[in-house]
């Protein structure tokens, strides 16, 4: 394997692990900090259920957004290639 492959390979990884990272961690400390700001105002289980779900929904958006950035990119990349090259014939 080139080491061009094995950085990139490497960097899948990384990618992966902050996501799963950022959709499992934040919402948790989110939740805590509703759970705590509950217990304080007496709303039990309302701002830790609003906060998780803010919290996920902004993730997830946030994941789509730059996988829908990259893929364009790589279109672009790509179309652009394709272009200099000619069309196939």
């Amino acid at each position: 394997m080139k080491k061009a492959d094995t950085r990139e390979l490497k960097n899948g990884f990384g990618d992966a692990f902050a996501a799963a990272f950022e959709l499992t961690v934040t919402p948790a400390i989110f939740g805590l900090l509703g759970w705590f700001v509950d217990r304080q105002l007496g709303t039990t289980p309302l701002l830790t259920i609003i906060f998780v779900l803010v919290t996920v929904g902004y993730a997830s958006w946030k994941m789509y957004r730059e996988y829908s950035d990259t893929l364009e990119k790589k279109a672009a990349e790509r179309r652009e290639i394709w272009q200099s090259n000619g069309p196939l014939a």
